[in-house]
C-alpha cells in the first residue's frame, strides 16, 4: 500500500488552554507551538481555537510523488477539487469540510522493544523477580498515534470520499456497511467513519507498549480527574486490541490501545459487520449511555447549521 500512516491530525476546541493540559498529561510531549509529539511519531497532534470541537484536517503519509497523482485522479472522478505539487496533495471532504493532506515522506520504523518476561500456563519465563509492569514508575508516553473516529453526517458520502478517492481499505464494518474501520497502513485501521446526526470527532487512539501503560496511563489520568473516565478497561473484536478511552475537556475521548491487528495481505483478510457490542467490544464494561451521543450533539448542530 503506498499511502503508509496517519501522521497528524488538527483539532479545534473552544477551550484551547485546558485541553492543552489534558494531552500534556495524556503523555504527549507540549511542543509549545500548538503541536504535540509521539515518541515515535513526531508531532501527531495540533490544537487550534475553533467555535465547538472538530476535527479540521488530516495528513497521511505516502510513498512517492506517482502515489499523489494516482489519488488525484480517484478524487477528480468523484469531482473532489484537488491542488497539489510533486510533494503535496490537499483535498477537502465536503461532509465534514475537513482538510485532508497527503505527503510524501519516508515510513516511520519504530524501534524493537524486547518483550517482557511473561508466566503462563506450562511456560515460565520469569523467576525470583517481579514483573516489569508492576516496577515502572516513569510517565507513560504514547509511541505513535494510531488512529481517529469521527461521526460523519453523511457516512456513506464519507467512506466513498476516503476509499474511492483517497485509497484507504475497508477491515471491518460496524453494524453495517455505513460505518467502517479503514486502514492506510498494517494496522487495522487508521481512520473510522460511523454515521450520525451531525459531524464530529469520536476519538484519538494512541499505541502505548502494553497493557501495564494502559492501565497505569489511565489509573495516572484518572487519580487527577476522575471526570475524564470514558469506557475501559476492555479489548476490541474488532481489531483486537486492548482499550481504554478518556474523556478531554472539550468532550471527545482519547485512547489508549496495545496490540492491534496487523493485515499484511489483503488476500488473507476477509471483513465482517461486526454487530452490536460483542461486535464493539469481546469483553469489557457496559458501554456508557453517551458514548456514542455525547451531551453536546445539540450544540454542534446548531453552530454547524449557522
Amino acid at each position: 500500500m503506498s499511502l503508509h500512516r496517519l501522521a497528524s491530525f488538527t483539532y479545534q476546541v473552544p477551550n484551547v488552554a485546558e485541553t492543552s493540559a489534558y494531552y500534556e498529561d495524556f503523555g504527549l510531549t507540549d511542543n509549545g507551538d500548538g503541536s504535540f509529539s509521539t515518541v515515535d511519531g513526531g508531532r501527531q497532534l495540533y490544537l487550534e481555537q475553533g467555535p465547538y470541537r472538530r476535527i479540521s484536517g488530516i495528513e497521511l503519509g505516502v510513498d512517492d510523488p506517482d502515489d499523489l497523482d494516482r489519488v488525484a485522479a480517484q478524487l477528480r472522478a468523484l469531482h473532489v477539487v484537488v491542488h497539489s505539487d510533486a510533494q503535496t496533495l490537499v483535498a477537502y471532504e465536503p461532509i465534514m469540510k475537513m482538510k485532508v493532506q497527503l505527503t510524501v515522506e519516508q515510513r516511520v520504523a519504530q524501534p524493537e522493544i524486547a518483550p517482557v518476561a511473561v508466566n503462563g500456563t506450562g511456560r515460565v519465563e520469569r523467576v525470583n523477580e517481579r514483573a516489569a509492569g508492576v516496577q515502572r514508575t516513569e510517565r507513560v508516553r504514547p509511541r505513535r498515534l494510531g488512529h481517529v473516529a469521527l461521526i460523519s453526517g453523511e457516512s456513506e458520502s464519507s467512506l466513498k470520499f476516503f476509499t474511492d478517492g483517497l485509497g484507504l481499505k475497508v477491515s471491518d464494518y460496524a453494524e453495517n456497511k455505513a460505518n467502517a474501520f479503514m486502514r492506510c497502513s498494517a494496522d487495522h485501521h487508521n481512520v473510522a467513519i460511523f454515521g450520525g446526526p451531525a459531524s464530529f470527532p469520536h476519538h484519538s487512539s494512541w499505541q502505548v507498549e502494553d497493557i501495564d501503560e494502559i492501565g497505569r496511563g489511565a489509573e495516572d489520568l484518572l487519580t487527577a480527574k476522575p471526570e475524564r473516565q470514558g469506557w475501559g478497561f476492555g479489548r476490541h473484536y474488532a481489531g483486537s486490541n486492548f482499550f481504554w478511552y478518556l474523556r478531554d475537556p472539550a468532550g471527545t475521548f482519547s485512547e489508549y490501545y496495545a496490540d492491534m491487528d496487523q493485515i499484511t495481505d489483503d488476500d488473507l483478510w476477509t471483513p465482517e459487520v461486526c454487530e452490536g457490542k460483542s461486535g464493539l467490544c469481546n469483553w469489557g464494561p457496559a458501554l456508557p449511555a453517551d458514548f456514542m451521543a455525547p451531551a453536546d450533539v445539540a450544540e454542534i448542530i446548531a453552530a454547524q447549521s449557522e
